[in-house]
């Protein structure tokens, strides 16, 4: 028989009140990152929501959307180990992870670790790179271990890869493998700003040395702390249900009464998406200083945690629909409950 979960209980007042108060973090550093990124609610969001659900996140967007310059200020704001890749087409796993050197005075061979040793790594331009070096952050992103020769050494804690990557249509990108696209909590899909954000950005940057400076107001401990009171959100046993729910219709999609869509997906979400959409659900009840998670909670993370986990099909294509499309879609057919 299943022992109770504390979780499975609805959340007590005194719990709300602490939550509400261990979040004010969260307002503090988007205030510091407004300081450099004019607009990108939903980046500055997204990329918090990683963070507190400790989990990594893939940012896609054409060059000059300020996606490298976001993940740096957000290294700039907190108190921990930050490192930068720059992903090229001549770049070597050895690069990444690190490699052994021999010493020919000590007859030796000694280690040396490569930059994947972090708190903060970006992957920048992550699908410049051919597989074999994207597939060197594999083990680290999963188990949050690295092994160099015969050696495994666990990597920092925390540890998050925020990767960016251009469109794949544009020239001199490769695609990322499905195994390592899977890793990725969040796949944020960034459009460009408006006209009057535009205007701010001109008007804040049009100056050859521009130079913002932001202040660290959150470190590890408070990030433990926070995610710890993440893991206690209360998540409604209907809503886990719902949960399962949308992540199943990935895959069946006729079951839950959208036959149309079975054409359109090869593969749908892993079931490491399910567990994704909850910790990420949890995390944006979190920051709005709730103690539940609500289904407009699951629906806001829902495309991010899904449209890099389904694999349209040739149909799709032709038809030029994507899995945002097809995530759309399921929304507005699986009953909430």
């Amino acid at each position: 028989m299943n022992q109770p979960n504390e979780n499975d209980k609805p959340p007590a007042p005194e719990e709300q009140e602490k939550i509400k108060n261990e979040a004010a973090w969260v307002s503090l550093l988007k205030q510091e990152i407004g300081k450099v990124i004019v607009g990108q609610k939903y980046l500055i969001d997204r990329l918090i929501v990683g963070l507190l659900a400790n989990g990594h996140v893939l940012l896609e967007g054409v060059p000059g959307l300020a996606k490298t310059l976001a993940v740096k200020t957000l290294s700039d704001c907190i108190k921990a180990d930050f490192k930068r890749i720059q992903f090229t087409p001549d770049l070597l796993p050895a690069d990444v992870v690190g490699t052994l050197i021999y010493s020919p005075s000590k007859g030796e061979f000694t280690t040396k670790k490569g930059p994947i040793f972090a708190n903060l790594l970006l992957a920048d331009e992550i699908n410049r790179a051919p597989a074999k070096v994207q597939s060197a952050l594999l083990e680290g992103m999963q188990e949050r271990q690295v092994t160099i020769g015969d050696q495994t050494f666990p990597l920092p804690h925390p540890f998050l890869v925020l990767a960016t990557e251009n469109p794949i249509d544009q020239e001199g990108t490769y695609p990322l493998p499905e195994a390592q696209m899977d890793r990725f909590m969040l796949k944020l899909v960034i459009d460009y700003p408006g006209r009057e954000e535009e205007l701010q950005i001109l008007e804040s940057n049009a100056n050859v040395s521009v130079s913002h400076q932001v202040s660290q107001v959150v470190d590890a401990d408070t990030i433990f702390r926070s995610r710890e009171l993440v893991d206690k959100i209360y998540l409604d046993n209907k809503l886990k249900g719902y949960l399962v729910d949308l992540v199943l219709a990935t895959r069946k999609p006729g079951q839950y009464g959208a036959t149309e869509l079975d054409a359109f997906i090869r593969f749908g979400a892993s079931p490491r998406a399910t567990i994704s959409l909850a910790l990420a659900s949890k995390a944006v009840a979190f920051m709005n200083g709730r103690s539940f998670v609500t289904p407009q909670d699951i629906k806001d993370v829902a495309g991010d945690v899904l449209r890099h986990r389904i694999i349209v099909s040739y149909e799709a294509e032709a038809e030029n629909i994507s899995s945002d499309d097809i995530i759309d879609k399921l929304l507005a057919t699986v009953p909430v409950p």
